[in-house]
């Protein structure tokens, strides 16, 4: 996997509904940061998300920053995980205890997370607790998810929602294309 010591930076567009998302990925001091936004059309209402994730440098989630709008609708989300608990705007969420990663509904960028954490080898494969904060509801949940890796760059995932994708990454594990959903236009 390649290294992003000046970060690395991806377009992707959306396949479902209008919409584009662009992320920047650096490493910090002890942390690696996941900056994005994504602006698309929801049910006939114009979205713009935007996001900050920090992970410790294994991978997993320690702050999520979630703010926009959805049609009116202002969105302003703050989350923190500390030793497996989960807190969504200074309230303890006991459902997603133990989970390690965020998994952002409306995002392709926090595949990533357990890609990269999991490093796995053709044919292996991991589960993952992750706390799904949902569109667009934004109700964080615990979901159930694993990835086998089935190619050098390609994954399928599989959730406790019943969806199965296969997801195609580039060397840093930042998803290409996410079967019906997604698909990354420009990359640096």
């Amino acid at each position: 996997m390649e290294d992003p010591s000046d970060g690395i930076s991806a377009l992707w567009r959306r396949l479902d509904m209008p919409g584009h998302e662009a992320v920047r990925i650096y490493e910090g001091d002890d942390v690696w940061i996941l900056d994005g936004a994504s602006v698309f059309s929801y049910k006939g209402k114009p979205c713009r998300l935007e996001y900050l994730i920090e992970c410790d440098p294994d991978w997993k989630t320690s702050i999520v920053t979630v703010d926009g709008f959805v049609g009116h609708e202002v969105v302003a989300i703050e989350i923190e995980s500390e030793n497996g608990v989960w807190y969504v705007n200074g309230e303890e969420v006991g459902d997603v205890e133990r989970a390690i990663d965020i998994d952002l509904n409306f995002s392709p960028v926090t595949n990533l997370l357990p890609i990269r954490r999991s490093n796995l080898a053709v044919g292996d494969e991991a589960a993952v607790r992750a706390a799904w904060l949902r569109f667009p509801s934004f109700k964080l949940e615990t979901l159930e998810q694993i990835y086998t890796r089935t190619g050098e760059s390609i994954y399928t995932y599989r959730s406790s929602t019943g969806l199965e994708k296969a997801i195609t990454v580039d060397e840093f594990g930042l998803v290409a294309e996410y079967a019906d959903f997604w698909v990354r236009e420009v990359e640096e």
